[in-house]
């Protein structure tokens, strides 16, 4: 990396650093299509979350335009519709005794949020450096609002491969909310996908349930697992989404299978690919998704990071300079994913009607 694109990320990693202490700041564009990217500067591996109790939505993600995917710490954004995003702040930071076990690589968070003996809470699920076994590992933290503050349980919640895997990373964990068992899960893996049932504390899992999922079989034009699993139900159908390829390629895309349960099996769909690259838009590299569906309709939106167009070259780093974009996603009548079609307009502000 030459001084000149150093300096430039270091400026901006900073300028994160300082939100800590200023007030919240307005990204968006009011009045009309959000635009892609949505959040400034760069970061990656976004997690949306819709809140019954503020009404708002919240993006996380790991911080991104530092050398080897060395950030540290986790930001939070809200937005009223998904267009104008407010910063605001570091919420949880792996560099502090904030979080005593890890020394950093804050990567590809998820939340949760759940109602609690009549209290909102917030279940927030990431992965970090363990050095105790110098490997990467998922922790949890616990907030009674989105953003924040977090209190972490202090250890990993998961350290190690399961049973019988052999390679790969305890990283880009997913939760999900089963509206049919009432259940909750937690998913994870680079290498491989792992699915298991949480407890009801949320803050350990039911061992017994742990599930090797890994689609089989697949090429880097169509499906091949590499990482950051991603699971919804919609209709009867519980779909399980990942990300094929490397991050810093430009043929970085999702693809996606269905299941009849929440630790599967999955069948890979017939036509996979969920959304790619547009080399002619100058957009590549579109995976490691979340997606949010509008509260009350069958609206639903796809949240991903994509590499920014002036560091495609391995030199520069593309795999660390990645931002984050929103488009809509649509279902066939039979229930299978529209291919989605990366755009630089973004969408158009939604309006939610909140419950009484």
């Amino acid at each position: 990396m030459n001084k000149v694109v150093y300096f430039f990320s270091f400026c901006l990693l900073t300028s994160v650093v300082f939100a800590k202490v200023t007030a919240p700041s307005l990204i968006g564009r009011a009045g009309g299509e959000s635009g892609n990217p949505i959040l400034p500067e760069f970061h990656a591996d976004p997690e949306v979350l819709y809140s019954e109790q503020t009404g708002q939505f919240y993006i996380y993600s790991t911080t991104d335009g530092a050398p080897g995917w060395s950030g540290y710490y986790f930001t939070v954004f809200s937005s009223k519709d998904l267009t104008d995003w407010r910063h605001e702040g570091i919420m949880l930071d792996l560099g502090t005794d904030q979080v005593p076990w890890a020394t950093g690589n804050a990567w590809a968070p998820c939340i949760i949020e759940k109602k609690m003996n009549g209290q909102w809470k917030y279940f927030f699920y990431y992965s970090g450096h363990n050095p105790e076994n110098n490997r990467k590992a998922i922790g949890v933290a616990v907030a009674d609002m989105p953003t924040g503050p977090f209190k972490d349980l202090g250890q990993p919640l998961i350290n190690q491969r399961p049973e019988g895997v052999r390679g790969g990373q305890q990283i880009d964990v997913d939760v999900f909310h089963d509206p049919v068992s009432d259940k909750d899960y937690l998913y994870w893996g680079n290498g491989y996908m792992a699915g298991a049932m949480l407890n009801p504390d949320m803050v350990s899992i039911d061992t017994t349930t742990i599930t090797v999922l890994t689609p089989q079989g697949g090429t880097l034009e169509d499906y091949a697992y590499r990482e950051a699993p991603y699971v919804f139900y919609r209709a009867g159908t519980y779909y399980f989404m990942w990300s094929v390829d490397d991050t810093g390629s430009p043929n970085y895309h999702v693809a996606y299978g269905t299941a009849q349960s929440p630790l599967g099996p999955i069948t890979v769909a017939e036509q996979p690919i969920v959304i790619q690259q547009r080399p002619n838009q100058e957009i590549y590299g579109t995976a490691h998704n979340s997606v949010v569906q509008i509260p009350g309709k069958d609206e639903w939106y796809i949240v991903y990071h994509r590499i920014n167009k002036n560091y495609l070259d391995k030199d520069k780093g593309p795999g660390f300079h990645r931002q984050v974009c929103i488009d809509k996603m649509e279902f066939n009548k039979d229930g299978t994913i529209r291919p989605v079609t990366p755009t630089h307009s973004g969408v158009y502000p939604v309006k939610v009607r909140r419950k009484k």
